[in-house]
């Protein structure tokens, strides 16, 4: 996958800004950098210089700044051209940067290519690479510094850790092949199973730290579902914090659904209102219904608002037995009891058996039990905020390898110890499962995969 052609792209947001970046990188580019200043330049100095265009028309007034390989992001020579940050100055000192660059076979640089490029040369490892991505979209202060400990290497430290651990316990074991005469009696004074069952051990802690970063990078998607006003889009307001939804007392208001980004406890929380659930001929406020299914299959978590004004009769019941078979396995559904401020005190302290037992009482008007409301959602997807200091995030395909290394592990443990025992099996166990923590820094990951993974990256980036 490596490329030697020289790659260009804009590396700063599109829009109007004081400042936009072009960024050049790629072999010798040296003399790329003095066709831009007229003379020669150097490494890791600010140039001022005068762009223009072929026509010899000013472009803008600039700073070059010329880094030589391997001491730069890359890896490669890199070049930047700090210019001013108009759309359309940014695109006339690219247009410039690859008529300049034609000669030494100058390209547009695709989505994550930078990136990809310091993988590959080796200044950063692939959770490194993917904590860039998350460092740029983090939505919340715990997740920029999570996605910072990914980027300084406190995940990749862990990864590698277990895989030396494995690899020294392989030595043993593969060691021992040789002489199957003596192979037990090796392996039980080698105190293999000890060192197997610690980095099990090890292995479920990372488990652990993996799940709360991923939650800390991913966030939570919160659908808040129930029939027409029952207080949903109230609630969606007190949760974000000011007025963003139309709230009316004519039923079915909402009939589109409203996506607001929050955080709570330093967890990004992605808020869903939605249309109520009801029979409908209206044929807008149908498809608003369907957009709200679709939205409870999606949703980490279901807030299913009811109004306790209202009898809780079998409709409701049967509402309830819809969400549940709509939402997916590991879904939780939190049930708030809305409007207690309409009740006498008495009665919302004793609402019915069947809702005191799992339901939360809240009033979105007035913001009673909207702290406790907060805390179950983050308690439904297990986040341990205590912990957060240490967090680094992690994404899907990391806990898939992780799980899948210790299916290995576990494997090997019965290979190795368990009654039917298979020295031969027991290596290939341990193999397999360093092959498996290896995919997540990609010491062992396919191209495609790869490819992938940096394609979901921004242009210059």
């Amino acid at each position: 996958m490596t490329q030697k052609n020289p790659i260009a792209a804009i590396a700063t947001p599109p829009g109007v800004g004081g400042v936009g970046i072009v960024r050049i990188s790629g072999p010798k580019l040296d003399e790329l950098a003095n066709d831009f200043l007229g003379r020669s330049a150097k490494a890791r100095y600010a140039h001022h210089i005068v762009l223009k265009d072929a026509e010899n028309n000013q472009i803008d007034e600039a700073l070059l700044i010329y880094f030589k390989g391997p001491a730069s992001f890359t890896g490669e020579d890199v070049i930047e051209l700090h210019c001013h940050g108009g759309s359309r100055v940014t695109q006339m000192v690219l247009k410039r940067a690859l008529e300049l660059g034609k000669p030494y076979g100058i390209a547009l640089a695709g989505p994550g290519e930078f990136s990809l490029r310091a993988y590959l040369n080796g200044k950063i490892d692939l959770v490194q690479a993917e904590a860039i991505a998350d460092l740029i979209s983090a939505q919340s202060d715990a997740a920029m510094k999570g996605a910072v400990r990914s980027l300084q290497g406190r995940f990749s430290e862990q990864i590698n850790g277990l895989i030396d651990q494995i690899t020294q316990l392989r030595i043993l074991v593969e060691s021992t092949l040789d002489f199957p005469e003596e192979e037990i009696e090796f392996i039980e004074a080698a105190r293999a199973k000890e060192r197997l069952e610690k980095i099990i051990e090890d292995v479920g802690r990372v488990i652990d730290t993996s799940r709360q970063g991923k939650i800390l990078r991913d966030g939570i998607r919160l659908v808040l579902v129930g029939p027409p006003n029952a207080g949903k889009s109230s609630l969606l307001n007190s949760l974000v914090g000011e007025e963003r939804a139309i709230v009316t007392p004519v039923a079915g208001t909402t009939r589109d659904r409203i996506v607001e980004n929050i955080s709570i406890g330093g967890v990004p929380i992605h808020v869903v209102d939605t249309a109520g659930l009801r029979e409908s001929q209206d044929e807008v406020e149908k498809i608003g219904i369907l957009q709200t299914w679709n939205e409870i299959a999606r949703a980490d978590t279901v807030v299913l608002v009811r109004d306790l004004t209202e009898p809780h009769g079998d409709s409701f019941i049967a509402l309830e037995r819809d969400i549940r078979e709509a939402a997916h396995k590991n879904a939780r559904i939190i049930y708030a009891l809305n409007k207690i401020d309409l009740l006498e005190k008495e009665k919302a302290d004793h609402p019915k058996e069947r809702d005191s037992k799992d339901a939360l009482l809240i009033s979105a008007k007035t913001g009673e039990g909207i702290e406790q409301l907060k805390q179950e959602i983050l308690d439904s997807v297990g986040w341990q905020g205590n912990s957060a200091a240490g967090i680094f995030t992690a994404r899907e395909r990391h806990l898939v390898a992780i799980h899948r290394a210790m299916d290995h592990l576990r494997s090997a443990q019965i290979h190795g110890f368990g009654g039917n025992q298979s020295l031969e099996l027991f290596a290939e166990e341990l193999r397999c499962a360093q092959d498996k923590l290896g995919e997540i820094t990609g010491k062992l990951l396919p191209d495609d995969l790869l490819g992938k993974i940096f394609s979901e990256f921004c242009i210059g980036k």
